[in-house]
């Protein structure tokens, strides 16, 4: 039950709903992600520390950026997370963010490649 718990809790943050419905389309770096959500580096690496902690999100390096992907083990997580993107009409925000994931290459450049 204190899995559950910690999963909504996480979800209750609108910063790590919106990462974590992002990585549930692609595995991104951090400047990536802050180029779709328009949120400072220091707070989505704080989030993404976060999710990482527990468990939800992992990273791997490739090259000079460090990219994250959802983990998330508990089929009931991974179904509420595909519930929510399912009905993405209903949450603008998440809308806008998933939307912004044709140019996703585009912010590459503010980490400096």
């Amino acid at each position: 039950m204190d899995k559950l718990i910690d999963f909504f809790k996480t979800l209750s943050d609108d910063t790590r709903l919106r990462i974590i419905v992002l990585l549930y389309h692609r595995e991104m770096c951090v400047c990536q992600i802050c180029g779709v959500t328009d949120i400072s580096q220091p707070n989505v690496s704080k989030h993404l520390a976060k999710l990482r902690d527990m468990g939800f999100v992992r990273d791997e390096r490739q090259g000079q950026f460090i990219y994250y992907y959802l983990s998330l083990e508990e089929p009931i997580f991974r179904e509420i997370i595909k519930e929510i993107v399912d009905n993405i009409e209903d949450y603008p925000i998440l809308k806008s963010d998933i939307g912004k994931l044709n140019n996703i290459d585009s912010y590459l450049e503010s980490c400096g490649k």
